[in-house]
């Protein structure tokens, strides 16, 4: 669950990176007709200036040579049959105009079937003290050609801004947030019951060296709390041990008087069951400041597979009071190293659980194996509520009420030894499993 929740997140440095992106494409696509435009408009402005530059020419020249009007008019129909982009036709004075520009969309003879743009110039001039009409056409570069050229160029840069993104990404990542994620490290490996203090790298970032000051804070202020409330825990359960047997051994007195009513024997009965659970109550509640305090600290390799055939024989008479079937599987000589006084509670405590919030002619089915282990009973039709069932002081059934210490002792030990402990319902049963 946690791997898919993490592959849909993204890293706080991707995030801008993302967006850094998506702006230059934004940018740099909107630069194209920008482009375009601001070429298009220097080239026609150039064209124009060459088409001025050739009216200028033509009109000086023929000017300059002297010839009569018959020899021109040859000249001008060869010149018009060499460059067919310049037409020039005698016109009367009448007919005269201002000059203007244009632009026109026409074949070649070298490509007659494609169209070309070409940029022209209609204006006046005299020859010879007559008027002529001037046209000259200069063939533009083709605008699909220009676009394509500068979407590449483009493209180009894109590219070069992108892994240029990356680049600076990946080197600010590991130079400029290298002081965060060695914090966020530490924090991933803090445990609250470790006694091994939590000391943050000293860095010359000053919103890191905050973060690091307020985590610290918060760190010390949690582990004094967290050691009051152990401390409190613990003492408590320790005072109270010889009041309860005190209380114990009065009411086992007032039990053999035989002067006690009926109605005084069931009061009595009573109050020695709530005594009873008292004092278990006060025992877990010692193993769990134990187990938290690391106090089981003595490890050996022994036969787990024998511990569990040993607890199924233990309560096979509490079962079999309630007809209660008990399916078992167990891997033998499963071996493990750890605290045997734990890894018999854990066994035991699951055992127990599925007996006591059993139905009578129930059914136990009881898996050992290296992989883990796994207890599912019959009870309760509706699935327990996950969110409390490893909480201290929460009871799974009303009907068969605990010490609601015997999951969270089991949730302990697990955690102690790094196993995961998980909880299921299915088909009418509730399947508790540890997996090592």
């Amino acid at each position: 669950m946690a791997q898919a929740t993490n592959g849909k997140m993204n890293k706080l440095l991707n995030t801008p990176l993302k967006v850094f992106t998506l702006y230059a494409l934004v940018v740099l696509a909107g630069s194209i007709p920008a482009y375009y435009y601001i070429v298009n408009r220097i080239w026609l402005s150039e064209i124009d200036l060459h088409n001025k530059f050739v009216k200028r020419k033509i009109e000086k020249e023929l000017n300059t040579i002297a010839i009569n009007d018959t020899i021109l008019a040859q000249n001008i129909r060869l010149w018009s049959h060499i460059e067919p982009g310049i037409n020039l036709q005698p016109v009367a004075e009448s007919t005269r105009k201002n000059d203007s520009r244009y632009t026109v969309m026409k074949s070649t003879v070298l490509h007659s079937k494609r169209l070309n743009r070409f940029r022209g110039l209609s204006s006046y001039l005299t020859i010879n003290g007559k008027w002529y009409h001037l046209t000259v056409e200069t063939n533009v570069e083709e605008t699909d050609e220009v676009i394509s050229n500068i979407a590449f160029v483009t493209i180009g840069f894109f590219i070069l801004l992108v892994i240029g993104f990356i680049g600076l990404n990946q080197r600010i990542s590991a130079k400029l947030w290298q002081p965060f994620y060695n914090t966020l490290n530490q924090i991933k490996t803090f445990d609250l019951s470790s006694r091994v203090p939590i000391a943050f790298e000293k860095t010359n970032i000053v919103e890191f060296e905050e973060l690091n000051n307020s985590l610290q804070k918060l760190i010390d202020k949690n582990r004094a709390t967290y050691q009051e409330q152990k401390e409190f825990t613990e003492n408590a359960s320790h005072e109270l041990q010889t009041p309860l047997a005190i209380i114990q051994s009065k009411l086992d007195l007032l039990l053999q008087s035989k002067s006690l009513t009926a109605n005084e024997s069931e009061i009595i009965e009573a109050a020695h069951k709530a005594l009873a659970r008292t004092s278990r109550i006060n025992k877990n509640l010692l193993l769990l400041s134990k187990i938290e305090n690391q106090q089981f600290v003595d490890t050996e390799m022994m036969n787990v597979s024998q511990l569990v055939t040993d607890s199924l024989a233990f309560l096979a008479e509490h079962s079999e009071t309630r007809n209660i079937v008990i399916e078992m599987r167990v891997e033998e000589y499963v071996y493990m190293e750890g605290n045997r006084i734990l890894l018999e509670i854990l066994i035991n405590n699951l055992l127990m659980n599925a007996v006591r919030h059993n139905k009578d002619n129930g059914l136990i089915r009881v898996d050992f194996s290296k992989q883990g282990f796994i207890v599912a009973n019959t009870g309760i039709s509706n699935a327990l509520n996950e969110a409390s069932l490893f909480k201290r002081f929460s009871s799974s059934s009303s009907q068969t009420p605990g010490s609601g210490l015997g999951l969270a002792i089991v949730k302990q030990i697990c955690s102690r030894y790094h196993w995961q402990i998980g909880y299921s319902f299915d088909n009418g049963f509730h399947t508790f499993s540890t997996s090592f």
